[in-house]
């Protein structure tokens, strides 16, 4: 008898737990958290974009515009409406690539060193090279390369294009649809490609001082990982709990049949 009531307190008792244990605290879920936010006066967070250098692997779209189409066509290998209505991947078919020399090859005129340049250095350094075929040309030059990729807790992990020149934390969050309840808000780990190799650092996005971190602004090819919290793991163990409990609740049954035989 004493068996059989311990065992219907524990059926009653554990699931309650379960699901305490696996909720999320709401103080834990706002970013940017700070008391000096108000109605009435901006907070300012200064802040300098890092300058993105090319480097080998890189992807240029290339422009020419002037009075002689025919040669404009010469240097003009992607077609814009293909940045916005066809496969991102695809345009790597057609776009400049920086070889492992730092090198882009351009029709007639030759080959030209990028690497180290930024998108605004290599569009006069191509603008130069062209002029000596194309008169009064107007050069354009994107970086059709700019991908991150954004892993873990959030809604819609994968890897992501981006068609301006800079993107955010928060706005390469938000292409991937935003973090779940269960993303750990205070340790997203971005992972960053350098010269040297890889190089880690923790991101807290309930610290209003991300807004003046060095790495608010992404880079190419970074990449975002978004842990878990303790919350994530105790919902996923709530299933296989449930088994123990369907397993209980049988015990219980037969128990109490037997009593009654």
């Amino acid at each position: 008898m004493l068996l059989l009531s311990r065992l219907r307190y524990l059926l009653l008792v554990l699931p309650w737990l379960v699901l305490l244990n696996g909720c999320v605290s709401q103080k834990n879920l706002p970013y940017l958290q700070g008391k000096t936010y108000n109605t009435r006066t901006p907070v300012t967070a200064d802040n300098v974009r890092q300058q993105y250098r090319l480097q080998p692997g890189d992807v240029l779209s290339i422009r020419v515009q002037s009075v002689q189409p025919q040669l404009n066509d010469m240097f003009n290998t992607v077609d814009a409406r293909a940045v916005f209505n066809g496969d991102p991947g695809n345009l790597y078919l057609t776009g400049y690539s920086v070889d492992e020399n730092g090198n882009i090859a351009l029709p007639t005129a030759g080959v030209l060193k990028v690497a180290g340049l930024t998108v605004e250095e290599s569009q006069t350094a191509v603008k130069q090279k062209v002029s000596t075929f194309v008169r009064d040309a107007n050069v354009l030059v994107k970086l059709l390369s700019f991908k991150i990729t954004v892993l873990g807790e959030v809604r819609n992990p994968g890897r992501y294009f981006v068609y301006n020149a800079q993107c955010t934390v928060l706005e390469g969050l938000g292409l991937a649809s935003d973090l779940t309840e269960f993303g750990n808000r205070q340790n997203v780990k971005l992972i960053r490609q350098t010269a040297k190799g890889s190089e880690v650092v923790l991101l807290d996005l309930t610290d209003p001082g991300l807004l003046a971190s060095p790495y608010f602004y992404l880079l190419p090819n970074d990449a975002l990982y978004v842990e878990p919290m303790q919350a994530r793991t105790s919902r996923g163990n709530a299933g296989n709990l449930a088994l123990v409990f369907a397993g209980i609740s049988a015990v219980v049954l037969v128990l109490n049949y037997l009593k009654v035989l």
